[in-house]
Order: structure tokens, then C-alpha cells, then sequence
């Protein structure tokens, strides 16, 4: 039996070596980049017409067995480790080790208490061209869900 894991790296793999970006293979899917790479990534269960086309625009003839494991509930949480050692991903998370305690004192000063959903979300990952070097623009949207007295 395959792995999520081990499906992932196959997917990624198959990616690269047929030159797919996730912008082709989404537009295959049906849904935005950043939703789709998050469900190939194995964080977001797709149907199985979604992993079918998946498996289409990667060139990957995915097995029953291949399709299951993209339908199921993932579990959510992929880093290995409570503090990620990729640069890429640390320096997103020292974003939110330096700046987290400003965003929440940000958010619950315009929407009260509660919190910014993971669940209800969007975000869009952008290029914005700059002489000084180009820089990466990560927008996110979440539905604020305020805490209720009981």
C-alpha cells in the first residue's frame, strides 16, 4: 500500500519531470493554484474527478488504490517538525514568530475575539516585479469566527 507521502513525492516527482506548473495542472483540476497544490500536497482531499484530472495534466495514471488515498480526510499538519528547518518555510513561520502577536492585536481590535479560519479560506501567492529584486506577495483571507459565550 502506497503512503500520502509517498504518493506526494510521485506526484511532485511526475511534475517535474513532465515541466507541469500547479497554475496547468489547477486550471486541468478546476480550482485556484494554491488550492489544488495544497490538495496534491497532501492537505486537502480532492474527488475523485479532481484526482483523476490531477492525474491527467501530470501525466500520472493514478491506481484505484492512488485515487482513494487523495480522496481521504487528510491529516492536516505536513511539517516534520514543530520549528521547519526548509529556509523557505522558517522564514514564514519567523514571519509569525515576529509579526503574529501584531496581526492578532490587529485582527481582534477590528473583529473582536476570535479567530482567522483555516478552514474558510483563500490565499494567492503573486510575483510583484521590483528593481530592487522581485518580491513574493502572499495574500490571505480567512472568515473571522468570533468566540461565543456559553
Amino acid at each position: 500500500m502506497i503512503t500520502r507521502a509517498e504518493l506526494t513525492e510521485k506526484i511532485v516527482a511526475y511534475k517535474t519531470l513532465n515541466g507541469k506548473t500547479w497554475s496547468e495542472i489547477a486550471d486541468s483540476v478546476g480550482q485556484s493554484k494554491e488550492w489544488t497544490t495544497a490538495a496534491l500536497m497532501g492537505q486537502i482531499s480532492l474527488t475523485k474527478e479532481q484526482a483523476e484530472a490531477a492525474g491527467a495534466a501530470i501525466g500520472i495514471n493514478f491506481s484505484d488504490e492512488e485515487i482513494g488515498q487523495l480522496m481521504k480526510v487528510p491529516y492536516r499538519g505536513s511539517l516534520p517538525s514543530s520549528v521547519p528547518t526548509d529556509p523557505l518555510i522558517y522564514r514564514l513561520y519567523e514571519i509569525v514568530m515576529v509579526y503574529g502577536t501584531t496581526m492578532k492585536e490587529l485582527i481582534e481590535e477590528e473583529f473582536g475575539d476570535g479567530i482567522m479560519s483555516a478552514i474558510d479560506f483563500d490565499m494567492d501567492i503573486t510575483r510583484v516585479p521590483d528593481p530592487k529584486g522581485d518580491r513574493v506577495k502572499v495574500t490571505m483571507s480567512g472568515k473571522f469566527l468570533p468566540y461565543k459565550s456559553y
